[in-house]
């Protein structure tokens, strides 16, 4: 017997609530979530489902088609490149043939199954088929898990940087099978430990405390404190995001570290992956933040021990600083040619910082410069 899930409520103003559940064998629960009468196609008719899944997960894409075909759904799967190949205009364009082939209607529902590529991009396609139709995400990763499958942020990357193309379309729930992240390579986890991290940082120090009790457990899924770690980074999520859906302002602390981050992850053509970028951008926000006598020696000091001490890297090429300035300044948390970071005035205290004075973005740089 299976213990039951721990289930998150996620409610938005003017969107529907919705569940992220965390626990084990979960597969269960999606026919409930796809359809109205849970355990069977929606009344007066079968209902079609488009499996969304990456190249890398083509057999468990297949399996999960299978076993709704099985349940009645007229159930179709969607193959896609691996991570941030998946997230173009072109794969997207693709999954809208896919769909139309298909005869996919708004009663209809896509269930995206991967990391957080993919769940961007199933949320994407979702949000724009016909003007928006249901989707479920099954994240398989950390990352995915605790960031990018919460809180209907959907998107798409363009030559220009990432994440610039997308909407606002939040899932009709979540399935975070923690069993998934036992095949996880160990590159990849550790990546997903950043956002973990970030959760910390912004919001609940307990999160700290934990991987720094255990940073060789927290590097792995059968550690002591997985579960508890990634439901407490779902549940930091999940409070902002209930309060500001659109990133008009609380919801603006979760990109602690993303500023830069997105610009080293451009900088290297997306073959960085977003936790290890991640972890340079909250060193970096961190010195910012101590430069400009907002944040504490210890706090900042902090980010470099903990982060480091689960493997995740601090430091970056110091002679790509000008690439990284002009790609921060078409970010899509700049406003005008302003840039914009989120600080810390205190542990725990995330606030915006608005056009910092370059001689301090130097300064701040040179201490993250490889």
């Amino acid at each position: 017997m299976t213990d039951a899930p721990t289930r998150i409520r996620v409610a938005s103003e003017g969107t529907e609530p919705y569940e992220v559940l965390v626990g084990h064998q979960l597969l269960g629960e999606l026919a409930g979530l796809i359809s109205p009468r849970p355990g069977g196609p929606p009344a007066g008719g079968r209902g079609r489902v488009a499996v969304l899944h990456p190249e890398a997960l083509a057999a468990t894409g297949e399996a999960l088609r299978e076993d709704l075909a099985a349940q009645g759904y007229e159930a179709v799967a969607i193959q896609v490149p691996n991570a941030e190949e998946a997230k173009t205009v072109e794969v997207a364009a693709y999954c809208w043939k896919a769909l139309g082939q298909s005869g996919f209607t708004r009663t209809d529902v896509i269930v995206g199954v991967g990391g957080g590529a993919t769940t961007d991009l199933a949320g994407f396609v979702a949000a724009t088929w016909l003007r928006g139709v249901r989707w479920i995400a099954v994240p398989t990763t950390v990352l995915a898990m605790v960031d990018a499958a919460v809180g209907g942020k959907t998107g798409i990357n363009t030559a220009e940087g990432k994440n610039l193309v997308g909407a606002f379309h939040p899932p009709a729930g979540v399935l975070c099978d923690l069993a998934a992240l036992d095949s996880l390579p160990v590159n990849d986890y550790v990546s997903g430990l950043a956002e973990v991290i970030k959760a910390g940082f912004i919001a609940d120090p307990a999160i700290l405390d934990l991987i720094e009790a255990d940073p060789e457990g927290a590097r792995s899924p059968q550690g002591p404190h997985t579960a508890e770690l990634i439901e407490r980074a779902i549940r930091v999520k999940a409070e902002v995001v209930s309060s500001d859906l659109k990133e008009s302002g609380l919801r603006e602390i979760l990109n602690y570290g993303h500023t830069l981050a997105h610009a080293i992850e451009k900088n290297e053509r997306y073959n960085w992956r977003h936790g290890a970028a991640v972890a340079v951008g909250m060193v970096f926000a961190a010195e910012l933040g101590r430069i400009a006598g907002r944040l504490d020696d210890a706090t900042a000091d902090r980010h470099r021990a903990i982060l480091t001490s689960v493997g995740l890297p601090v430091t970056y090429r110091g002679d790509q600083w000008p690439k990284l300035v002009e790609t921060m300044k078409v970010d899509k948390k700049s406003r005008g040619d302003r840039l914009r970071f989120i600080v810390l005035d205190g542990l725990a205290k995330p606030t915006v910082m608005e056009s910092p004075d370059p001689a301090m973005l130097l300064a701040a740089h040179a201490e993250i410069a490889a």
